[in-house]
């Protein structure tokens, strides 16, 4: 047992070291990761510069402003009381599937020429339709009649100008929708309300229910695989005595014939009873570790009762995550806009008499007036935006540039959160007399020393992270690419790649996640924290996956009874099921009454999604805490533990300290 006791110190590091001087989070510290700190600030720095870049050569009004054929903005400056634009021949539009080309092409009819010559110029539209606003564009009612013209009928017309609206205005399900939400915005507050409320007494409520309702969820899982074992005979049986075998079925790729085959049951039976047979056998031979992970699960109600700020934490990281995705959206915005609009000749019919003198798809000025009247329908149309200029040389790196700032600024700001908290709940953990000694402001203390000394190493992490990251969005475009023309080969090679990075980002995850909570304790940089983390948890590898697993099952079932009850809730109130609450709250009169139910899910589940984030990596970092906890002190009156009593009573351990030291113990 020493020899193998000794093996597993040299794999996986030696325990750590009692040390006198410790005390908790680690308050004489230095800044980490320089390097990647003064790294990171640069990347920032040119982050900054391509957003000013793209904000000197973009123009965002290309693309939210509808432009007449003189290249000026319809609804601002001179033409602010002209927000529409008139197409001069719809036809144009039915036959070509660029828009927004077709559309510039508006002029303002000249009152001092002949009627007859602006005509047959095309300075004029030669008829005139009802029409509806639609994205700034005027498109011609779909009852709409013209006279007949050659090749073109009624009918075509009416086909066509309804495929335009349907594709383009979604006018009427718009005021619809924003009908339901001002009908019934104040409901939806109120179901995202209660989501909170049940969000917060369910963790607050663990540390009297988490025992109990964590057995409970064990043995409910242990009756569904007895059913399911129960089920799969009773088909093997009658399957049995029928005859029916896969030798007779053979092979076929109709999934849904081997349900009528006696082996499938057979195999789903041996299946679910291996399953039951090893969640039987879990539960009877790690049952003090179960005990464990129930402990420091009530212990982590416990903090999160005395430090609620911590639960509203992820309103901080939700902010910051807003402004990293709008800034990126911006730039995105402003660098696919940025150039000066070209236009060149376009004919319907270039093969036409009179036509083969005009040099087609050559640039041309949409502010001179095309006065050709041998190329009928000649027009300068919209192609696209010219590619010289340092923004437009330099597309593509300043589009890859924003695309890593985005991955990059997003975990990070992840990266904050998750050893902020750490930080705030290790100082409870390391508090000998609870709450006495847990400092005043924990999360602001843990927030501003996170910020000054650590920037460097949660950088480190999330650029780790983000080039996973990129590498999978990389390979995820090749597969796209590839798709069609990819045999069986390929695919199966890309399908390995792609799960090969996916472990790959969760085992980085995992890792940070540690390794945050391991510098918010003790400050040192991001690999040494790292290292020492995942060398603690592999010396204690059953006790991770059980924890871990049975905080998952807990987690899991709360988010379903939060999303579930507000999600049943909604339902019912917005279907008219549950009737008038009182003489001024009636139920909402809806076009759409999915719409609110679903806005409830969505709020229900993001409310409980970050609330139990916070009690996850709550129970992380005190676990974490209790295993240096175990290897550092033994409970004599100089070292003594840290943890509560439920935990050392499981354990079997006592603090054995003086009559004097008993003042210290809770």
């Amino acid at each position: 047992m020493g020899g193998k006791q000794d093996q597993d110190e040299e794999a996986y590091g030696k325990p750590a070291k009692y040390d006198p001087s410790f005390r908790g989070p680690i308050r004489n510290r230095s800044c980490t990761d320089i390097i990647c700190c003064v790294l990171f600030f640069v990347f920032i720095l040119g982050y900054i510069a391509v957003g000013i870049l793209a904000w000197v050569y973009g123009d965002p009004k290309q693309v939210l402003y509808p432009r007449n054929s003189t290249g000026a903005y319809c609804g601002v400056g001179e033409n602010k009381e002209k927000p529409y634009l008139l197409y001069f021949n719809i036809f144009s539009c039915v036959l070509n599937t660029n828009i927004i080309a077709i559309a510039q092409n508006g002029l303002t009819c000249p009152t001092s020429q002949q009627v007859l010559q602006s005509l047959q110029q095309e300075l004029c539209p030669s008829f005139l339709l009802p029409s509806t606003p639609a994205l700034g564009r005027c498109f011609p009612w779909t009852n709409s009649t013209v006279p007949e013209l050659p090749g073109i009928s009624n009918t075509s017309i009416s086909q066509s100008i309804s495929g335009l609206l349907d594709s383009l205005n979604a006018r009427d399900i718009s005021v619809k929708i924003f009908e339901d939400f001002a009908q019934s915005w104040y409901w939806i507050l109120v179901a995202l309300g209660v989501a909170l409320v049940l969000s917060l007494l369910f963790i607050l409520l663990l540390r009297l229910v988490a025992g109990p309702l964590v057995f409970v969820l064990i043995i409910g899982v242990l009756s569904v695989l007895a059913y399911g074992i129960y089920h799969c005979w009773e088909e093997y049986r009658v399957l049995r005595d029928k005859g029916a075998s896969i030798s007779q079925l053979g092979f076929t790729t109709n999934l849904s014939a081997y349900r009528n085959v006696q082996e499938t049951w057979l195999a789903a039976l041996i299946i679910l009873a291996v399953l039951e047979g090893v969640l039987l056998l879990m539960l009877i031979f790690l049952r003090q570790r179960i005990c464990i992970a129930i402990a420091l699960l009530k212990e982590a109600s416990r903090a999160v009762g005395y430090m609620m700020s911590t639960m509203f934490y992820p309103l901080v990281t939700f902010a910051f995550l807003l402004v990293c995705i709008a800034y990126w959206a911006i730039i995105a915005l402003f660098l696919a806009t940025s150039g000066q609009p070209q236009y060149v000749f376009w004919a319907p019919n270039s093969s036409l008499p009179g036509c083969e003198k005009v040099p087609m798809n050559t640039s041309c000025d949409p502010t001179a007036l095309l006065v050709n009247s041998s190329c009928p329908g000649l027009m300068c149309v919209f192609q696209g935006y010219q590619s010289t200029g340092l923004a437009q040389r330099s597309l593509f790196n300043l589009q890859i540039y924003a695309v890593l700032g985005l991955f990059w600024t997003i975990n990070w700001v992840l990266a904050l959160g998750q050893c902020v908290l750490a930080g705030a709940f290790a100082s409870f953990y390391w508090a000998f007399h609870k709450p006495r000694d847990i400092p005043t402001f924990p999360l602001g203390s843990a927030f501003l020393r996170t910020l000054r000394y650590h920037t460097g190493s949660l950088a480190f992490g999330a650029l780790i992270l983000t080039l996973v990251q990129i590498a999978r969005v990389i390979l995820e475009y090749i597969d796209h690419k590839l798709r069609g023309a990819q045999n069986p080969l390929t695919r199966c090679i890309l399908c390995c790649f792609k799960c090969c990075l996916w472990c790959l980002e969760k085992f980085i995850k995992f890792l940070n996640r540690n390794a945050y909570i391991m510098i918010a304790i003790y400050g040192k940089n991001f690999c040494v924290s790292a290292k020492n983390a995942f060398m603690l948890l592999m010396r204690n590898i059953v006790r991770v996956v059980v924890l871990d697993k049975v905080t998952d099952l807990l987690l899991f079932f709360g988010k379903l009874l939060v999303v579930g009850g507000v999600g049943v809730l909604s339902f019912f109130f917005f279907t008219g099921r549950i009737p008038r609450l009182g003489k001024n709250f009636e139920n909402p009169q809806l076009n759409y009454y999915w719409l609110p139910i679903m806005v409830c899910i969505l709020g229900a589940y993001l409310i409980a999604s970050g609330f139990f984030s916070v009690f996850g990596m709550c129970v992380d970092t005190l676990f974490l805490c209790f295993l240096e906890d175990l290897e550092r002190n033994d409970g004599s009156a100089d070292r003594p533990y840290y943890m509560s009593k439920s935990l050392l009573k499981i354990l079997g351990k006592k603090n054995k300290g003086t009559p004097g030291d008993k003042k210290r113990k809770k």
